[in-house]
């Protein structure tokens, strides 16, 4: 049975998010979520992420994974927001950490954000496969998409 992918586009950042999902088990994973940001006032706002909860509610899906494909300097992720509306493990590839490191020396974070990866539930190993309902993925995202 094929995945069912639906795309989320914001406009603001140019990004997509996507919501994939298992029909016959009803088991989906996002990807990539926005969480909105308003760069004049400072201000984050949850509209992207909402139409995301409708659209899982709206096909009854159990999200598993919220997954990052990367860290984003083009967008804020709206992963935490999710995983509190809808369940599901953040995940991203294990070398986040040198991501992390760069950028807690560029944006001078304190020592509160921890740059080892443990504000994600699952960091992914080059190769490691995962589920989404019965459907088995690549840790390498990219690699799902071009094979749908």
């Amino acid at each position: 049975m094929q995945p069912q992918i639906q795309s989320f586009f914001d406009k603001a950042t140019k990004t997509v998010t996507y919501l994939v999902s298992d029909p016959g088990t009803g088991r989906a994973a996002v990807i990539d979520s926005v969480l909105d940001y308003d760069a004049a006032s400072g201000r984050t706002d949850t509209a992207s992420a909402d139409a995301v909860i409708a659209a899982v509610k709206e096909k009854g899906l159990t999200v598993d994974w919220i997954l990052e494909t990367h860290v984003h300097a083009d967008h804020l992720t709206a992963a935490p927001y999710l995983r509190r509306h809808l369940g599901g493990r953040i995940g991203i590839g294990d070398r986040v950490d040198t991501v992390v490191v760069t950028f807690k020396h560029v944006y001078n974070f304190g020592d509160d954000v921890p740059a080892d990866g443990s504000q994600f539930d699952h960091l992914f190993a080059d190769g490691e496969s995962f589920q989404i309902g019965g459907i088995e993925a690549p840790a390498n995202v990219s690699f799902l998409f071009q094979r749908m």
